[in-house]
């Protein structure tokens, strides 16, 4: 049995750097029928899971990680708007959301390096409006993973419009198997 490694901020960041170039190795050019196409009522499409993922990097983790070192445990968070993505609409192309992701994110992780953060400051705690008391390596934590799973689901988004031309091979799919959920 294997043990979880302790939290590195350097490790963190060498994932959290790669998402961009990931996803538009991933997804730019595609046609519509994968980035525009969902798992069916009430679920989020790539295009979709590619603006939350902006909506994040604008809203949710830089500007907790300063709420933290400023304020502490004084004041909750603001809550983060999960679904932010649909008030702005399907207006702008696939490849400016790619692109305006890869600037963020570059943005992000500029302004997390320039706080030079030391293993003390990762035991700083913050309050979640939901969750309560969290710590700052918990939340960059929290963000790394909040990648790989929209990593996950972009890939389970984009199987399942071949969820029925597979035929008989969908047994051997797990992503196939994965249930539909959008967060």
């Amino acid at each position: 049995m294997t043990t979880s490694p302790e939290f590195s901020v350097p490790e963190a960041v060498a994932l959290l750097s790669r998402t961009p170039a990931g996803l538009n190795s991933l997804l730019r050019g595609l046609p519509d029928v994968w980035t525009r196409s969902n798992e069916g009522s009430d679920t989020w499409s790539v295009y979709d899971i590619v603006g939350h993922l902006i909506a994040a990097e604008r809203t949710d983790w830089m500007p907790r990680v300063r709420f933290i070192l400023e304020h502490a445990e004084a004041r909750p968070f603001e809550p983060f708007d999960r679904t932010a993505q649909f008030k702005t609409g399907h207006a702008k192309s696939f490849n400016h959301l790619l692109d305006d992701f890869a600037r963020l994110r570059t943005k992000s992780l500029a302004a997390l390096d320039a706080l030079e953060l030391r293993r003390k400051d990762l035991t700083l705690r913050g309050t979640h409006p939901a969750l309560g008391t969290v710590t700052l390596s918990q939340l960059l934590a929290t963000w790394a993973a909040h990648d790989l799973t929209h990593l996950h689901q972009i890939s389970r988004v984009m199987a399942y419009q071949y969820r029925d031309a597979v035929g008989p091979w969908k047994a051997y799919l797990g992503v196939l198997k994965c249930g539909a959920h959008s967060d």
